[in-house]
């Protein structure tokens, strides 16, 4: 069984404690059928041919999940050489992650990833086209009135002269990792409008995380409306649970066509 990364330095007031949803990006990127799909995509018997891939966490919050691939890049990949880099739009989020990946990458008996930075931004405006060869996004998808995005500004730094954030600064920060907007797909709807550009075109792959009020199947007959060649079906699940909480990971990728 891999190890979850250390998340004991957060500082929960102010980003996402991993919960049922991050340790389903754990379960499902560490089962066999995705490692073997991995492995088979990035592993050994492609390393020759292809370079290091590119994971990108999109949202990273505490860092959790991207901390666990670098760290266990090996058994996912079957390859350690693997280029970790993250995004979001708390930038405690981000200094928080940080340190979660050092950390987890600095463990003895470890062959290291290579963990590049986590960037502050919105969603993947950081990134360049057809570079990310393994996208996770975990995204705001609660159904809920989005965060009043005039105040991030002052709300994403200490205020002068403070050590300590605000009440109403640690609600806004909150609000900015679960709140999706209309059916919890606001957010999503803009990341899945960047994807196709993001991804590497042959060999890129995204992970998802939905709930039943994101309404997956009708997402995933949407990305195969893209065009010839995408594909995405439902990799992980949290299981038999009643209502709109019940959790679903989707794989997207795109099938090499012949010809």
């Amino acid at each position: 069984m891999l190890s979850t990364p250390s998340t004991a330095h957060v500082c929960f007031d102010r980003v996402y404690e991993p919960a049922e949803d991050s340790f389903l990006f754990l379960d499902t990127v560490s089962s066999a059928p995705e490692t073997a799909f991995l492995g088979d995509r990035f592993g050994q018997r492609s390393e020759q041919r292809r370079s290091p891939p590119l994971v990108v966490e999109v949202g990273v919050g505490s860092g959790v999940v991207l901390a666990f691939v670098a760290a266990n890049a090996p058994a996912i990949f079957g390859r350690h050489d693997v280029l970790c880099l993250g995004t979001d739009l708390n930038s405690f989020a981000c200094r928080a992650a940080a340190q979660t990946v050092q950390t987890a990458i600095k463990e003895p008996a470890r062959e290291p990833s290579v963990f590049l930075d986590v960037v502050n931004g919105d969603l993947a405006s950081c990134i360049r086209p057809h570079s990310v060869d393994v996208l996770i996004f975990n995204p705001p998808y609660v159904p809920a009135e989005l965060p009043d995005f005039s105040r991030h500004a002052d709300y994403n730094t200490l205020p002068p002269e403070s050590r300590s954030t605000t009440f109403e600064q640690d609600s806004y920060l909150l609000e900015l990792s679960y709140a999706g907007g209309d059916d919890g797909m606001v957010v999503t709807n803009r990341m899945l409008e960047q994807i196709p550009a993001m991804l590497h075109p042959t060999r890129g792959v995204a992970y998802l995380l939905l709930c039943a009020q994101n309404r997956p199947d009708a997402v995933k007959s949407r990305i195969r409306d893209w065009g010839p060649g995408w594909l995405a079906e439902t990799v992980g699940t949290s299981g038999r649970q009643a209502g709109w909480e019940k959790l679903q990971i989707i794989r997207i990728w795109r099938q090499e066509l012949a010809g």
